[in-house]
């Protein structure tokens, strides 16, 4: 009986050394096959993307327009990422994948229209350490609702500041989830679109339609918020009380033309910006 016992222990043992090592083989392979950019989950951050090795990739705000702007000493600290191979991740959505061709020839990969970096300081896989640097530097995640630009406000070929003087000089302001400009309407009061009567107002400065999912660290996720434009029935997000919209005539990401439209004694359609004061109460 006791022969019996030791002999059924010893096929269970070699049993299970056999089941771990196949299942160790199986984890490594998959490992091994991983191609393109993947999703990890983080504690902090949730879903992110990184390579195929776990290392963390970036978003800089001063790329909103879709053309890589680190360059040079930049790149030390930044350097690109870039592969040929199609992601291999079931759960990234490989539409917003894609690449662009930097104006030195190389090739950096894109995500919704972003140039994705690394950051020189991540050094094991899953470190985080460049989310936030300069407030213009953010982990790259599949499901901001909002992201911030980093750029020179530009209309009818006249550049202005972030007081909107002519001028030169960067602002940081809100776009959508792919580099599109965010505006707000002077006269709207906190969570009330003032503005969309109807579908014809809605054709020229439609409301951003989104969830509240996830904002860029720079951004406190307890000043953005949803509300139901009734005169159209569509949901509109908000920032600091102030519903945004798109300008129609803003045909590409990057661009930021609706600043000027009826611009008088005030500005009428101001871009959103970081800093924006809270919207007056109804």
């Amino acid at each position: 009986m006791l022969i019996y016992l030791k002999r059924n222990l010893l096929a269970a043992l070699c049993i299970a050394m056999v089941f771990s090592a196949c299942k160790k083989n199986s984890s490594d392979d998959a490992a091994a096959n991983k191609k393109g950019i993947q999703l990890a989950t983080d504690a902090k951050f949730g879903s992110v993307l990184t390579d195929k090795d776990g290392k963390t990739l970036y978003f800089f705000a001063s790329d909103a327009a879709g053309t890589p702007t680190c360059t040079g000493g930049c790149e030390t600290a930044w350097p690109l990422y870039y592969s040929a191979d199609a992601s291999t991740d079931l759960n990234l959505n490989k539409a917003e994948v894609g690449e662009v061709t930097r104006a030195d020839g190389r090739k950096q990969s894109t995500y919704r229209g972003y140039p994705l970096y690394y950051f020189a300081s991540d050094v094991a896989k899953g470190d985080i350490k460049g989310d936030g640097v300069g407030g213009i530097w953010f982990v790259a995640k599949p499901d901001y609702s909002l992201m911030l630009a980093n750029a020179q406000l530009t209309a009818n070929n006249i550049n202005y500041t972030s007081t909107y003087a002519v001028g030169d000089g960067k602002t940081i302001y809100l776009t959508d989830s792919k580099g599109r400009t965010l505006y707000a309407f002077a006269p709207d009061k906190n969570g009330v679109n003032t503005y969309t009567k109807s579908a014809t107002q809605e054709g020229i400065w439609p409301v951003y339609e989104s969830e509240v999912l996830n904002v860029p660290s720079a951004v406190s996720k307890a000043d953005v918020g949803v509300i139901t434009v009734a005169t159209i029935n569509k949901k509109q997000l908000t920032y600091k009380g102030w519903p945004l919209y798109y300008w129609i005539s803003d045909l590409k990401r990057g661009d930021n033309l609706g600043i000027v439209i009826g611009k008088g004694p005030g500005l009428t359609w101001p871009v959103l910006q970081l800093n924006a004061t809270v919207a007056p109460a109804p």
